[in-house]
């Protein structure tokens, strides 16, 4: 179990490239992409925090890059992120899935925050500086029912309770800690990682996703400066993007999984795969119900990507002028996303075993991390509600509730 006195260190005092243009993002994002492929094997087989992989993703600036240019930022497009995030999840989804709730906290600050809060937070995100999430709690009602609270308190404010889940956390300057204020109102209160009664340890055991430390966060009468109070309440009360962007990156890390499933199907099929006894044929790959399934994956990929790219393009309509009507036709679509990364990623890993054949299970391949992964990350929101949602707006005209899941 790693604590935050154990943790892997980290650059405390960052410095960060500040990315221009959407072409630059992607651009980076394939380029980090070959470096963490090199060693994800073995991160996921020791579960090795990637520390050092995390301070050179920021420092690329690919933190930031959702930042609006109104405060220095590249404000890519968010099919743009969802790209970025899709290339870095392909090659290890546990440090493509680190960001989510970092640039998920990024749009509540631009949605809800104070002129003054947005300089401040969006200036450190620019200088490379990362927050970790603090939001979720395991013993909670339901996932949105927050128990750890939030009450003023001189000239600040204190927080006390306790989360799970808490992804990028052990990794973060800042840690953004979802808390419920006397009115029942849900706000951001970010702090420093070393703030005196936070604790954040890495009781993460789940077999997908190894390296996340997504454990657990202690909050005991942690004071909080009045600049780290983020009234996140009003993206929900309000129409805004904040679901929608929350649940996009969920889905582009699922894309990435499918993805590099695909592309090691087709590879170990390539190299290693007998041709069945009944085929007629001499390799592998020349099997005729093999080639069609192969075929089967590429088109259920490449439709998830799509819509993935759609969505992202509806977010960008909604950021600036959101309302009622189109931030709901963009949850759906959005939701529509989700289901189909959740569907292929999950094939994907599966068929991975299947087409590849029982030499795909030695551990000396460890391909079996990429279906833990799968199972793992899409477990986040279930996508039988995303049916519903879908279904009732187009049947019934009924919006989807506007919260962090949809």
């Amino acid at each position: 179990m790693t604590s935050l006195a154990t943790a892997p260190s980290f650059d405390p005092a960052p410095t960060a490239h500040v990315i221009t243009s959407d072409e630059e993002a992607v651009a980076l994002a394939r380029s980090l992409a070959v470096e963490f492929a090199a060693e994800a094997s073995e991160r996921d087989r020791t579960r090795h925090l990637p520390a050092a992989e995390i301070d050179r993703f920021s420092s690329t600036g690919l933190w930031a890059i959702t930042v609006p240019k109104a405060y220095g930022g590249a404000e890519v497009s968010f099919a743009t992120l969802a790209e970025v995030i899709k290339i870095v999840s392909a090659a290890d989804p546990s440090i493509g899935q680190m960001p989510q709730n970092h640039l998920a906290a990024l749009d509540a600050i631009r949605a809800s925050a104070s002129e003054e809060q947005k300089k401040l937070w969006f200036g450190r995100v620019l200088k490379g500086y990362r927050l970790g999430n603090a939001f979720s709690e395991a013993k909670s009602r339901h996932v949105g029912a927050f128990e750890t609270t939030i009450r003023p308190e001189g000239d600040g404010y204190v927080v006390n309770g306790e989360k799970f889940y808490a992804t990028g956390a052990l990794f973060a300057h800042y840690i953004h800690i979802g808390a419920v204020d006397p009115h029942g109102k849900v706000h951001l209160a970010i702090v420093p990682r070393d703030a005196p009664g936070l604790t954040i340890t890495d009781s993460w055991s789940g077999f997908g996703q190894r390296t996340t430390a997504s454990g657990n966060v202690s909050i005991a009468n942690v004071r909080v400066d009045p600049s780290g109070v983020i009234p996140a309440y009003l993206g929900g009360e309000n129409p805004s993007s904040n679901g929608a962007v929350s649940q996009i990156i969920q889905a582009a890390v699922d894309a990435g999984i499918a993805l590099a499933a695909v592309e090691e199907t087709i590879r170990f099929v390539r190299e290693h795969t007998r041709p069945w006894i009944d085929s007629g044929q001499e390799h592998g790959h020349e099997d005729v119900f093999t080639i069609a399934q192969i075929g089967d994956l590429k088109i259920r990929l490449q439709a998830a990507e799509a819509v993935l790219e759609e969505a992202g393009k509806a977010i960008d309509r909604i950021v600036h002028q959101p309302t009622d009507d189109n931030v709901a036709e963009t949850a759906v679509k959005v939701a529509e996303a989700k289901v189909l990364t959740t569907e292929i990623a999950i094939l994907a890993t599966n068929k991975l075993h299947e087409l590849g054949g029982t030499r795909t299970v030695l551990g000396q391949h460890n391909l079996d991390r990429h279906w833990r992964n799968a199972r793992t990350h899409t477990l986040h929101d279930p996508v039988r509600w995303k049916y519903f949602h879908i279904g009732n707006h187009v049947l019934n005209g009924v919006r989807p509730p506007r919260h962090a899941w949809n």
